[in-house]
């Protein structure tokens, strides 16, 4: 059955109370951009080229699909892309943890709930209320999911920049929000992108721990604390281990130090406040709890994707960056036998670490 047909009016009154609509679900902003994705498909084909998304090899499975949203949803010739505040608001500041080597260091976006959920169900309502307005039409929603080229969209549709850091940049609202889309046939009128407001500043890259952001607007992932801590499967390269620091699920720090990050706005989304004092644990009492501890505590968390064993790892890793004490080398003598082979030799090497260190002093 061949898409109705709007009129330019009846496509333009859709949009403004598409706007009004989104800001009422609770979205910081919305935008509308095309399908024209030739220069990030050519940017995406040379990163895989030179092998920076380490072992995100679900990066290169799609193929070209990835920038032809019309292969993935039949019909689209719009995306509506969205964006959702998440900073906090009761969760103790960043950089009191990051300088205090007994706490464990979570990233913003995972001290709450699981926000897939939650952004998917409010554009499916955001899709329902278009519905009722112009009758039925395609479309497909998507959250961090499916071969989606989040980011170039977002620029496309006026939410943001692309940073060097490669995070997307608002100098409205600074950088710390999630991103969502729908794919849909209706011909909406398009949003303008922004300019590049980033400038001869490189904070962000300088203040990169391992050095990650070698390039300005390019990230070799396989150097990333996000990517180290939270996709990959196997052992941590150890030189890397000591750039890790405390950092035991993802890194803030080049949005923690970019100018515009004044600019972003803390929420009190019940969904996005730390639970289990995660924003303030010790390492030594995260690194006690049992399996069954962190499948239960970390329901409908981020976090529980990577499971038990990486998550013992990440927090030996942190252990072994911390301060010999008698506390934190019982935790971690503890856990040898119920670690994997893998998790072993990071506790191996933490308690190494700390005996080194140890011994450097003495």
């Amino acid at each position: 059955m061949a898409p109705k047909t709007f009129s330019t009016e009846e496509l333009t009154s859709l949009k403004t109370k598409m706007k009004l609509w989104a800001s009422e679900l609770g979205f910081s902003m919305i935008g509308i951009a095309d399908t024209e994705l030739s220069q990030a498909e050519t940017r995406l084909i040379q990163w895989l080229a030179d092998g920076r998304h380490g072992d995100m090899h679900y990066m290169a499975k799609h193929g070209d699909r990835r920038t032809k949203p019309a292969a993935i949803q039949p019909g689209t010739v719009r995306v509506v892309s969205v964006r959702m505040d998440y900073l906090p608001d009761s969760a103790t500041p960043p950089t009191t943890i990051l300088q205090d080597s007994t706490k464990g260091y979570v990233s913003r976006y995972a001290l709450g709930r699981d926000y897939h959920r939650l952004i998917r169900r409010r554009l499916q309502k955001l899709a329902d209320l278009m519905s009722e307005a112009v009758g039925p039409f395609r479309y497909r929603a998507f959250v961090d999911s499916g071969p989606v080229m989040e980011k170039p969209l977002a620029v496309k549709a006026g939410l943001g920049w692309l940073g060097k850091h490669t995070n997307l940049i608002d100098k409205d609202s600074g950088s710390f929000f999630f991103l969502g889309e729908l794919y849909t046939d209706l011909p909406l009128p398009l949003d303008e992108e922004q300019t590049d407001h980033c400038g001869d500043c490189s904070r962000c890259m300088t203040a990169c721990p391992t050095g990650a952001i070698d390039k300005a607007y390019q990230l070799d992932a396989r150097r990333c604390i996000a990517y180290l801590t939270i996709e990959l499967k196997g052992s941590i390269p150890e030189a890397i281990r000591p750039l890790i620091g405390n950092r035991i699920f993802g890194c803030d720090d080049c949005q923690l130090v970019c100018p515009w990050i004044r600019f972003s706005k803390s929420v009190s989304t019940p969904d996005f406040q730390p639970r289990h004092s995660l924003d303030n644990a010790t390492l030594a009492s995260l690194f006690s709890w049992s399996e069954s501890e962190f499948n239960t505590r970390l329901e409908g968390s981020p976090i529980r994707r990577i499971g038990y064993q990486r998550w013992l790892r990440n927090i030996a890793v942190a252990l072994g960056n911390s301060s010999r004490t008698t506390e934190v080398l019982v935790v971690l003598e503890g856990k040898k036998a119920v670690a994997s082979p893998m998790v072993r030799e990071h506790i191996e090497w933490a308690i190494a670490r700390l005996n080194d260190r140890a011994a450097e002093v003495d």
